[in-house]
This record gives structure tokens, C-alpha cells and sequence, in this order.
């Protein structure tokens, strides 16, 4: 596919049939937005136009505060591991799908990472719907945690009679919005099957006899004595795992897969599963420190995932730079990143990395900064975070884990960290 670019409006060929834009371009501001306009070109937003698309099929929506970019991911990798004829799109690259965001194996069905910024996720027709957790974010557009599950019920309420809801049963908000949605179903008459999943869960995705080694977490679920493993960090990954195994199941079945094969398939998926891009994402290692890049950037998210590298990587010091994104996050979950870093042995903070949702707040990463260093004894400050990379050079020795974490651009502090541990290691062999 061939791509500019630049918006200027003569690049908009006059012969197009639709255009399809991000809903962070407005119609009445970008100026190919307004030729469309002008020629009388149907116009869609990306999440109408995949509501569109997903009406045609079979469709599964995976959901949830944080956690449904890996959930799509690992419910990619089962069902490419079983040949399944449908096709998955993830909100990231995946090295498993050829480093692109989609995956096509038929048109059986449609599996897709569904958001709920701005109720986004009501565009689309789902079969199936999978919620990871439903907590307080993005509170520029929502009130507060409630006004967040309630769109998540909202939702649901898109779900047909006998409709599937597969849910985190480790997740307060995920439990309150399955309970309000499967009454309200038995109510109207819809019945919508619930699929419960995680440590708490009862059945066939129940989680139990979880054990880690380095480098791999082993466990099982319910609906089998196999034990299954997967290379990436954090006991969320698992969570996610036993949410990906649960859609895969409600496809298998309808493709008419046994039992035995979607095990093996899930055993495949999983330890095929190498991550997606910016989640737990390894950078590279050099003169002895391994440096890797993850998208967390709520608190919940930051926590169990800091908590998992602990796990993953005994003995290892962890050092993470942090970029905040957006004023309104960072002012409303305030107390909540502060306390976020329990893991990790420095912190280092940098500057709030603003949106096109908002110019300014009443907070600034300095006083994330103020706040974090209440709570824990080794933080340090660079509003611009290349400015950490002489103090980094100089503090980091063979063995620590280097992270960089956020939704902001301080991954490429990760890159030039990388580079620069290179030099030295090679200057170092010369000697």
C-alpha cells in the first residue's frame, strides 16, 4: 500500500471510494478531512469502520483498562498455533505475525483489541466479549471509576441472546460489570453466557499450581492436567493467557476442534508467544545490562508489571524511567503512580507527555516526582530524558535490568542507552 506523509489536501485522490481516518483527526480541521468533504467522499472514523467490518462475522471484543493489546496478541498466537480460518488484529506489532498488527488465517471469524477511550468499543458487533479489568483512566473523558464501568456495561449490552462474556474473575471492576451484565441479560431475555477466568475463577480457566523459573512461568488451567508455559514476565501474563485460552476454546468449538487439539494449541500458542511491540519488549543487552521497553502506563499496569520482571529476573537491580502520559492521569491517579514503583530499585522521572487531548495541567512530572520520592528511597528527576543517559552510563553495572515505561517517547532513551553500552563493551574488548 502506498502511503505520504503529509495531510495536504491535493494528495487526496479525487477517484477514492472511502477514506478512514483516527478518531485523532477531526473532520472539520485536517485538510484532507475537508477535501473528503468537499468531493462528497464517504468519510468513516477507524473504530466505525471496524465496527463495520466486525458486523460481517463471528466477532470477538477484547476489552479492559490495560492488558487487551497482549490478550489479542496471545489469542493470535493459539489460533495461528491451531490453523484456525479467521483472522485477529492487535493494537501492536507482533514478531509473530511478521511484525504487523494483523493476522488473516480465513474469514470464519474476527478476533480484535477493542478500546474504551471515549466509548470507542460501541462502534463494534461482538459475539464475544472479553474484559481484562475496569478501573479509573482516561479521566479527561470519563468522570471517575464508575462512569468507566458503566461504558464497559454498555458494552456488553451489545452482545446477542446467548452471547458470551469472558471475564477477569481477579478484577474487582471486571466482576462488577460481568454481575450488572448478566443480569440485565437474564432480565431482557438475553442469557449471555459468562466464562470466568484467572486465580479467583472457578472452572475450566481457572488458574492454580503456578510455579516460575527463570526466564518461564509454568501453570495450569482447569480444563486440563497439561502444564502450560510462557516466556514473558508478570503474573498478569498469565491472567491474559487464561483469557486468550477462553476465546480460543469459544472459536474451537464452533470450528469443531477437540479437546486435545485446542490444548496442544494453547501449549503452542503460549510458548510461541514472544510479546508485542513496547510490552516487555527486550531492546538488547550490552556490557552486561539488559535493556527492555514497556507501554504500561496506568498504575495497576506499572505495578503487577514491575512485580513480574521481579519474579522473572531474581537478582537482577531494576531501574526504570518513567514518562507520564497526560495531565489528566497523571493529576487524578496522583497518589496511585507514586506507589506504583515498589519494585523497582531507581526510579528515574521525566516530564508529562502531553496529547493532542490536552496542552497543560495543574500538574507537572515534578510533582509526580515530589510525590514518588515520599514513597520510595532512590528517585531521581530529568525533565528531558536523554538528560539521564550520563547518569545512567555512569550507575548501571553487568547484571541490572534497564526499563524504559510509559505511553511517551522516552523508549528511545532505551535505544541510545543500548548504543552507547555497545561502545563501551567494544572499546573495552580492544583494550
Amino acid at each position: 500500500i502506498p502511503y505520504v506523509t503529509s495531510f495536504d489536501a491535493e494528495l487526496l485522490p479525487e477517484n477514492t471510494a472511502l477514506v478512514i481516518h483516527s478518531p485523532a483527526y477531526k473532520t472539520d480541521e485536517n485538510p484532507q478531512l475537508l477535501r473528503a468533504a468537499e468531493l462528497g467522499i464517504p468519510v468513516l472514523s477507524y473504530t466505525k469502520a471496524l465496527g463495520l467490518y466486525s458486523s460481517r462475522y463471528f466477532s470477538c471484543g477484547i476489552t479492559g483498562v490495560h492488558g487487551k493489546t497482549t490478550t489479542s496478541g496471545l489469542t493470535g498466537s493459539i489460533l495461528k498455533d491451531l490453523g484456525m480460518k479467521g483472522s485477529v488484529l492487535v493494537g501492536s506489532a507482533l514478531p509473530l505475525f511478521g511484525n504487523r498488527s494483523v493476522w488473516s488465517g480465513g474469514d470464519h471469524f474476527f478476533v480484535a483489541e477493542t478500546c474504551e477511550y471515549r466509548r470507542h468499543f460501541l462502534d463494534f458487533y461482538p459475539s464475544v466479549i472479553v474484559v481484562t479489568n475496569a478501573e479509573a483512566d482516561h479521566l479527561d473523558y470519563f468522570k471517575d471509576a464508575q462512569d468507566v464501568e458503566d461504558a464497559f456495561v454498555e458494552y456488553c449490552r451489545k452482545l446477542p441472546a446467548g452471547g458470551t462474556l469472558i471475564f477477569c474473575a481477579d478484577d474487582p471492576g471486571a466482576c462488577r460489570v460481568a454481575a450488572r451484565a448478566l443480569e440485565e441479560s437474564e432480565a431482557d431475555g438475553r442469557d449471555l453466557q459468562p466464562v470466568p477466568y484467572g486465580f479467583e475463577a472457578t472452572g475450566d480457566f481457572a488458574i492454580d499450581s503456578l510455579r516460575q523459573e527463570e526466564g518461564r512461568s509454568l501453570f495450569r488451567l482447569g480444563l486440563s492436567e497439561r502444564e502450560f508455559e510462557i516466556r514473558i514476565p508478570g503474573r498478569h501474563l498469565i491472567q491474559n493467557a487464561a483469557a486468550a485460552a477462553a476465546v480460543s476454546a469459544v472459536l474451537a468449538q464452533r470450528e469443531g476442534v477437540n479437546q486435545s487439539q485446542l490444548e496442544a494449541g494453547i501449549a503452542g500458542g503460549l510458548l510461541a508467544f514472544t510479546g508485542t511491540r513496547r510490552r516487555s519488549e527486550i531492546i538488547g543487552e550490552a556490557d552486561g545490562v539488559l535493556i527492555l521497553d514497556d507501554y504500561a502506563h496506568h498504575p495497576t499496569a506499572m505495578d503487577v508489571t514491575l512485580a513480574g520482571y521481579r519474579d522473572f529476573y531474581p537478582g537482577r537491580r531494576i531501574i526504570v524511567d518513567f514518562m507520564s502520559h497526560t495531565y489528566s492521569r497523571t493529576e487524578g491517579l496522583l497518589e496511585e503512580f507514586a506507589g506504583s514503583f515498589g519494585s523497582a530499585d531507581k526510579v528515574i522521572l521525566n516530564k508529562i507527555y502531553a496529547s493532542a487531548r490536552e496542552k497543560a495541567g495543574h500538574v507537572t512530572g515534578h510533582t509526580l516526582f515530589q510525590k514518588t520520592a515520599e514513597k520510595h528511597s532512590d528517585v531521581h528527576y530529568y525533565d528531558e530524558y536523554m538528560d539521564a543517559l550520563p547518569w545512567l552510563l555512569d550507575e548501571l553495572r553487568p547484571g541490572d535490568l534497564f526499563i524504559t515505561m510509559g505511553a511517551g517517547d522516552n523508549w528511545q532513551l532505551g535505544r541510545a542507552l543500548l548504543s552507547e553500552l555497545k561502545k563501551r563493551e567494544k572499546k573495552a574488548g580492544e583494550l
